[in-house]
């Protein structure tokens, strides 16, 4: 059997992975009845439900919608993106695949797909052996389906799927508590069962409440009618977890046509402007939505009605971050006095400081060159399983290449996050990278990964796959 190779690696400090995706399994749904009263199983039912003998996910009457998430196994010829990261799948063994899938003759089978199709995204004890290989010691896990649960236009059974996600979520982390975590989905839909929630899930020791930046349904978060939520999350003292989402809009009901998120207008102008990459969507659609939501609650004021709470910016990397805050700044002091909003009581800058960190992904550069700014703020996320997922090992690798001190590291991979969510470190941790993994004899040799990195090699490829 070949073996993929690794450079030998040490580490001395627990990591924290804050931002980590599972993939809803059809046991959410199969389970739900041992949850819900029968109103509100019968309310899921109708808002967002698996179909098991079509296989399909039928979210507000309409069949087919969102990523597919509960489809286990993947789909021959196929790269299943939500969960193909897992060790040692790096970025360039994804592209040697992806080039094979454009040529029928050598596109991945039924056994290749499903060994792509990492178990850990499902279930627990595989999740934990793959975070040994990743050196990852502990992890805050999110759903995928995150562009669907906004648009669900029952609020009852948004509820009941919120109820249902987060008991499974909460299970799935009972087989190793000290290293698994999980944010829970909040039915935003109505505040009376948002706050509900909220308070069941910190009962069972949840640490993060997840809340759309730009939510959906004409519901934005900073509506008055949402002040009781965050005074339930002050009450809890569990974190606002800020998660923008794709934007795929696949699932916005007739009459919302004119309610764009920032993220989806940029899916717009890209897809009319004719641009034949995903690149600008990929990057651009989840800063945006972030930077939205910093802006709005720095300047309106949002943490001096509640100074208690403590919020997380998730998946949108961080570089952009020092600029923004820094015109947050600037505005606030050129035009305070002409603001129709409440004076704010400190500068933008020195609100998020004391109130906010915000999530990075280990092949960013720039925190690494600026630990002065972003020293007590930063919280490391993988991203596993998605495609452009990677481990602890590869953040640790661009830190070192830039000389950020081995202090700044451990605060940036683990004990930031530990003190916001206000976790111990484990017990036991990850000391050394794993050298070397067995792979099937169909595993990309290092030639072909080299081959398929050029631009031309899916032109080729592609031009050899046809009659």
């Amino acid at each position: 059997m070949p073996v993929q190779r690794f450079a030998p690696m040490t580490k001395d400090f627990a990591t924290f992975d804050c931002d980590a995706h599972v993939t809803e399994p059809p046991l959410i749904w199969e389970r739900a009845k041992d949850f819900l009263t029968r109103d509100e199983l019968d309310a899921l039912k109708r808002t967002i439900w698996w179909d098991a003998d079509g296989r399909l996910l039928i979210v507000n009457g309409r069949a087919g919608v969102g990523l597919g998430s509960p489809r286990k196994g993947g789909i021959p010829g196929t790269m299943r993106v939500i969960t193909n990261a897992g060790p040692g799948v790096k970025h360039d063994i994804q592209r040697a695949l992806n080039v094979r899938n454009l040529n029928p003759r050598t596109a991945l089978t039924q056994d290749q797909v499903a060994y792509l199709d990492h178990a850990g995204s499902y279930e627990p004890k595989p999740r934990l052996r793959d975070m040994d290989i990743q050196g990852i010691d502990q992890v805050m896990i999110i759903p995928t389906e995150i562009d669907i649960y906004p648009w669900l236009e029952d609020a009852l059974g948004a509820k009941a799927f919120c109820r249902a996600y987060n008991e499974w979520a909460y299970e799935y982390t009972l087989e190793n508590p000290e290293r698994l975590f999980f944010a829970a989905l909040i039915p935003m839909q109505h505040p009376d069962y948002a706050i509900e929630e909220i308070r069941r899930v910190a009962a069972l020791g949840c640490r993060v409440a997840l809340v759309r930046p730009m939510d959906a349904m004409g519901n934005y978060p900073m509506q008055p009618k949402y002040e009781p939520v965050w005074d339930a999350l002050e009450e809890t003292g569990m974190v606002y977890g800020m998660h923008p989402f794709p934007a795929f809009g696949s699932s916005k009901p007739s009459g919302y046509s004119e309610q764009y998120s920032g993220a989806e207008l940029i899916r717009k102008t890209v897809a009319t402007a004719g641009l034949p990459h995903t690149f600008l969507t990929n990057v651009q659609n989840f800063q945006a939505e972030a930077a939205l939501w910093v802006t709005v609650v720095l300047m309106s004021g949002f943490f001096d009605r509640h100074p208690k709470i403590k919020a997380a910016v998730f998946e949108a990397s961080s570089t952009w971050l020092s600029f923004l805050i820094d015109e947050c700044d600037k505005n606030y002091r050129l035009y305070r006095n002409e603001r129709q909003l409440p004076p704010l009581t400190k500068l933008p800058s020195e609100t998020f400081f004391e109130h906010c960190m915000t999530g990075f992904e280990g092949d960013e550069a720039p925190p690494a060159r600026l630990p002065e700014f972003y020293g007590d703020i930063l919280c490391w996320s993988s991203d596993v399983y998605h495609h452009d997922g990677d481990d602890a090992w590869r953040a640790i690798e661009t830190m070192q290449n830039h000389g950020l001190p081995k202090e700044d590291q451990a605060k940036f991979l683990g004990a930031n996050a530990r003190r916001l969510y206000k976790v111990q470190a484990p017990s036991n941790i990850v000391r050394q990278r794993v050298t070397g993994i067995e792979r099937p004899d169909w595993w990309p040799t290092d030639a072909e990964v080299q081959t398929s990195l050029r631009p031309e090699a899916a032109v080729t490829h592609l031009a050899q796959s046809r009659p």
